[in-house]
């Protein structure tokens, strides 16, 4: 084997460990700033089959509120576009999941915009959340890939950025007694969209709608669980 032979086998094995390890909830070092504290979450599974951290207070009941405040989901920090996310898109993607958050909140709770207009003596839940996230990755490593030279040419491709790619937003999100002032639960998920062809294919919205739709769903479930 030649030098640069081994040089290129070198890069392609050291991304087979990288590429199969995707994680499917965020990191701590990924974790934004946005909630007041990260302390208590641990890894659960949605009834999607979505692993998510999630902390609930313990005696929590969702049933015992009538009004939820929420106007829209944020994106935190200030949003940067990319070559690959334009600010129309994160725009797009804003709009989205606030929709779903909506339909998610819509079914159990009246929806006002600001405690001010919640309805006299009614028990109320502040509901915070933003994107703090969106990107994309490189897909895990596939059975087929394991055998070594197969598994060689799928990581030199993931190196070389030629590799398929999975659509990927990060959302964290609170409630909040509006009594209280006290956290009642918290939510750190990363959604997984569609698969893109490359790391240099732009990122659209569109590619999270069906995981928002589920995201929607799980948080209903949430929502609506005693």
């Amino acid at each position: 084997m030649t030098m640069s032979n081994k040089w290129m086998a070198g890069i392609a094995l050291s991304c087979v460990f990288q590429v199969g390890c995707v994680s499917k909830v965020t990191e701590q070092e990924q974790y934004s700033g946005f909630l007041a504290n990260y302390q208590g979450l641990e890894e659960q599974t949605t009834p999607s089959e979505q692993k998510v951290l999630r902390w609930v207070a313990p005696g929590f009941d969702p049933k015992a509120y009538s009004t939820v405040v929420f106007n829209q989901v944020d994106l935190y920090p200030a949003p940067k576009a990319t070559e690959r996310v334009n600010l129309k898109t994160l725009q797009d993607v804003q709009t989205m999941a606030s929709n779903s958050v909506k339909n998610a909140v819509a079914p159990s709770y009246k929806i006002v915009p600001n405690a001010q207009q919640a309805p006299a003596h009614s028990r109320t839940l502040i509901l915070n959340a933003a994107i703090t996230e969106v990107g994309a990755n490189n897909e895990g490593m596939h059975w087929y890939e394991a055998v070594p030279i197969a598994a060689i040419v799928g990581a030199t491709q993931a190196a070389t950025g030629h590799r398929d790619q999975t659509a990927e937003l990060y959302i964290e999100a609170d409630l909040i007694d509006a009594k209280t002032g006290l956290p009642v639960a918290k939510v750190v998920r990363k959604v997984f969209g569609e698969t893109l062809k490359n790391a240099s294919q732009p990122i659209a919205a569109n590619d999270f709608k069906a995981a928002l739709n589920g995201m929607s769903k799980d948080m209903q479930a949430m929502l609506n669980k005693q």
